[in-house]
Formats: C-alpha cells, structure tokens, sequence
C-alpha cells in the first residue's frame, strides 16, 4: 500500500513553568548546536585542516551529558543528536554551494532568539504525542512535562516525528504522520483554469473572482506605529535586550505573524472551497 507522509501543526498551551522549562530546552539546544559549530571550525583552522563529522560529535554526547548533567544531561538524547545533524545538514549543504560555484554562506552561530525549533526523530523516544479519545490531547517532553495542545483536527496515521517550535510568544507542536495514500475521486469531466493576480487573489476561466483581502494594508498602520516605538530605543537599549524594548520587537512580531496566519488561512479556505 503507497503512504505518504503529512505534517500537523498544532498550538501548544503550557503553563507558566512549562514555557520557562521550554525556552531552557532552546537555550540548551543552541548551546549545543554553537559548541559543535565552534569544534568544527577550530578543528579545520587550527589542525591542519582536520574534518570533524557528525559521527565525532554525536559519540562525545555521552561524555557531554556526564559532564553538565543540570544543562544538557536533562534533555533528549535523540533530540540532541538531531541538532548536530541540523549543523551536519548546514555544512553539507554549505560544501555542495562550494562545489557548484554559488555563494557559498559559511554556517553562522546562532543567537539564542534565532534558535526557535527542537526536533524529536521518533515519537516515544523523549517525546510522545498523546491523543486517547475522550481525553484532552497532550504531548510530553522530556525535561518539560505534558503540554495541552489545542488540537483543531484529527491526527490520521501513525506520528513518526515530533518538533517543537516557538513563534514569538506562541509555542508550537509539528508532527508528521505515515498514513495511507487517499483514493483519487471519481472524474467530473470539468475543468478550470486558474490564474493568480495582485488586483484580484485569483480569477478562473468561468469568469469568476476572489477578491484580495488585503490584510497587509489593514494591518500596515498598527505595524507602522509598533516599527517606528522600536526604532526610537537608542543603542543601549538594544544592546542590552531590556525588558521594554524586547516587548517592543515582540509586538512587531507578533503583527507580522498576524497578517501572515490571515493570508494562510484565507488562502486555505479558498483552496477548500
């Protein structure tokens, strides 16, 4: 039987202690993901040019967790290695640039706010997503507990992986599920031909039209008024990430993520119409 394999995205809605417990797992995860950059790096400056492959990296986890049990000995194994093969992924893809004359873009350190995602290769293995009916759904992390998850739509096959991933304020499930390939319908014997545009989302060829909604130029006053609060902190501010001035690049944020999540679903809906 031919499967395929689909993703859900699903908001998650931890508690106070859960968030604080999430954003140690991204802190942790980064400082991993920059240690082993780091390694790479020097190891190839400094030892006459010496390659350092994932499989190194991934062997020394076991001495990593012994040696900061508090930090990186409470997360995932599975997880962790995940996030070395995410560096091994960059460094392959940055040595294939090399090779085929592009613009190569050396793999960067990550800041910890540019660090937003925490991939689990296997449901049950630090991680497991739990869907019983007649109960509400969790998943639960290792290091974090269980997370209700506002579930909008039923998961069908079986989860293969589980990611976690902040969006702002907002934190995020991902899985990806094996399921069955669906039949193809029986043929109607019409066809349509669309054409998407700026003046109009899309027009067909019955003479029909979906007008554009336009939720960036709704949006662009209040996005315009919190870009021009951020753009007034001066230097220190910025540099020392107060309070005041992170909230204001979380609101700039959080308009964006606004505008793009209307987009989504109004182009959704049309599509299932």
């Amino acid at each position: 039987m031919d499967t395929q394999i689909r993703a859900y995205k699903f908001l998650m809605r931890p508690t106070a202690r859960q968030v604080q417990a999430l954003a140690a797992m991204l802190v942790d995860h980064c400082s991993l993901y920059n240690g082993a950059l780091e390694e790479r790096r020097d190891a190839y400056r400094h030892a006459s040019k010496t390659t350092v492959k994932y499989g190194q990296q991934s062997a020394q986890l076991k001495d990593i967790r012994a040696f900061d049990p508090q930090r990186q000995g409470r997360w995932s194994f599975s997880s962790q290695q995940a996030t070395l093969r995410r560096l091994d992924k960059a460094f392959a893809a940055f040595f294939r640039r090399v090779k085929s004359g592009e613009k190569p873009g050396y793999p960067r350190f990550r800041g910890v706010n540019w660090f937003d995602t925490v991939d689990f290769p296997r449901d049950g293995d630090g991680c497991r997503w739990d869907s019983m009916p007649g109960h509400p759904p969790r998943v639960r992390f290792q290091g974090v507990g269980h997370v209700k998850v506002n579930q909008h739509r039923q998961v069908v096959g079986k989860v293969k992986t589980v990611s976690v991933k902040r969006e702002g304020k907002r934190w995020y499930v991902v899985l990806t599920a094996e399921q069955s390939k669906p039949e193809p319908l029986e043929p109607t014997g019409s066809v349509v031909g669309i054409d998407l545009g700026i003046a109009n989302f899309l027009a067909d060829s019955n003479g029909g039209f979906v007008s554009n909604p336009r939720f960036g130029r709704e949006n662009a006053e209040a996005l315009a008024q919190a870009q021009r609060h951020l753009a007034t902190f001066p230097r220190a501010c910025r540099d020392k990430r107060s309070k005041k001035h992170r909230r204001a690049v979380e609101k700039v944020a959080d308009l964006h993520g606004k505008v793009r999540r209307q987009r989504l679903d109004h182009a959704h809906k049309t599509a299932l119409t």
